[in-house]
């Protein structure tokens, strides 16, 4: 079949998405844990970026010597960003560097605030959609994070007394805002150094995070004692790739694997974003204890390719790096369902969504396929308009078409694993494993991607129904 006919099939099978948005309402309980913190978002240009180089004096060679992927000093929040925009990727770097944060405030501003973290970006999504209660978790609420919550009474934490009250209405005036810089650039952009010209070839975005209790993982005993003493549906869960072996972050992993025993034992469906850790010890570390210990686990191209090298499967990390394709990244997944022996692993990548399970999970293949297509619909409204903060616009990319570029990964797909149906309906099997791909709605100038993963994991996994 070609392209045309694809996607006109793709388009009828995406006209379940408004019924699938509408059955949201249907989840009596979600929660979010654990980071939550303030975004401060900034549009920078290549001559921005240029503007950088210049005033801290940064060769080429400089630039490109990158000796760990931390804000160990002012000049590597610049190598992180000439980094990320020359290569078109996302990462997360981290300081504990008071100094950092400064420059970085007298330095590089901000255009707007938003809510930032995982689980905070979760929170909002799930209760935007309609699910009857939403738990997120806070470690701090001051007034300026409470005003980044939707003004949405399904969507609640907890005081400074420990009392559960809707989030946006809560001040704990003791807490200290927790402030992330999230650095976007646009594809086709470019900055030249040294005499060389370099262009951006995907629009993304590169994290500089300060955060003292997210680094530590500071957890409210409120929530924990909450959401442990009842039966959810479901927890989202993520924070981990903020820690460092240096500030005890095995220690502070490991100590969440009762809160995560507990929850699956009163029936929750745990999903864990990998999310990109850069502390290899830790990310080892996530790996080897909590991944096992969930029900379904999220990663983007980036992160499958860290935890290869996690595993020290370094020729395939390798092949990934090189050709960041659906066979190669599925190939990849299939390493890591294998290894991690959890019971779903889902990978976004550019233009294509594939989910990998267990025969017999407790989510259909079927169900998974309209979450996943819901997910994409409304991650492309994010794309579009900028937010999923108002439930009338959630359905913005409703009725357009999916993109040649993720029918054209998905048709690789299908050769590889010899299931020519695959391209088609969206579903077959490999090795003994469903598989799920669908090919996704791609917008050509997005206004933002931030929190554009966790919104595609959740919305896929709480949409399966």
């Amino acid at each position: 079949m070609n392209n045309s006919e694809l996607k006109r099939d793709w388009l009828k099978k995406y006209s379940i998405v408004p019924d699938v948005l509408k059955s949201m309402s249907d989840i009596n309980t979600a929660a979010t844990a654990f980071n939550t913190n303030i975004d401060a978002v900034l549009k920078i240009s290549g001559k921005g970026i240029s503007k950088l180089i210049n005033e801290s004096g940064l060769s080429l060679v400089m630039l490109e010597h990158i000796r760990e992927t931390r804000l160990n000093a002012p000049e590597d929040v610049i190598k992180g960003i000439f980094k990320c925009f020359t290569k078109g990727i996302a990462e997360e770097w981290l300081t504990e560097d008071k100094a950092v944060f400064d420059w970085m405030v007298a330095n590089l501003g901000y255009d707007r605030l938003q809510m930032g973290g995982q689980g905070g970006i979760v929170a909002n999504v799930l209760a935007v959609t309609g699910v009857k209660k939403v738990y997120a978790h806070t470690n701090s609420l001051p007034k300026l994070q409470a005003e980044q919550f939707l003004t949405l009474d399904n969507l609640v934490s907890f005081d400074s007394e420990g009392k559960e009250a809707s989030a946006y209405k809560i001040d704990r005036k003791e807490d200290i805002p927790l402030i992330h810089w999230i650095i976007e650039f646009d594809k086709g952009d470019y900055v030249e150094v040294d005499g060389q010209k370099f262009v951006c070839p995907k629009a993304n975005r590169f994290i500089a995070t300060y955060d003292p209790l997210n680094l530590r993982l500071v957890k409210d005993e409120a929530f924990i004692k909450a959401t442990t003493g009842q039966a959810m549906d479901y927890v989202i869960l993520s924070g981990y790739h903020a820690l460092t072996e240096k500030n005890e972050g095995l220690r502070l992993q490991r100590e969440t694997l009762p809160i995560i025993q507990s929850w699956r034992k009163n029936g929750v469906v745990v999903h864990l974003e990998v999310a990109s850790t850069q502390d290899i010890a830790v990310r080892k570390a996530v790996i080897g204890t909590i991944a096992p210990e969930v029900d379904s686990i999220g990663v983007n191209e980036r992160e499958t390719i860290d935890i290869l090298e996690a595993l020290g499967k370094e020729d395939l990390a390798k092949a990934c790096e090189k050709n960041t394709h659906s066979v190669n990244l599925f190939k990849a997944i299939l390493e890591i369902k294998k290894h991690i022996k959890c019971g779903r692993v889902q990978m976004h990548m550019f233009g294509l969504y594939i989910t990998l399970q267990d025969k017999g999970f407790k989510i259909s293949p079927e169900a998974n396929l309209r979450g996943m297509m819901m997910a994409a619909t409304l991650a492309a409204g994010k794309a579009g308009t900028g937010s999923l903060n108002d439930r009338n616009t959630l359905l913005w990319a409703q009725g357009q078409e999916v993109s040649d570029i993720g029918l054209e990964e998905l048709r690789t797909l299908a050769d590889y694993v010899g299931n020519e149906a695959l391209l088609k309906t969206g579903l077959g099997e490999y090795d003994g494993f469903d598989v799920i791909a669908v090919p996704t709605i791609l917008i050509e100038k997005p206004v933002t991607l931030v929190g554009m993963g966790d919104t595609i994991s959740s919305l896929s996994l709480l949409g399966a129904r």
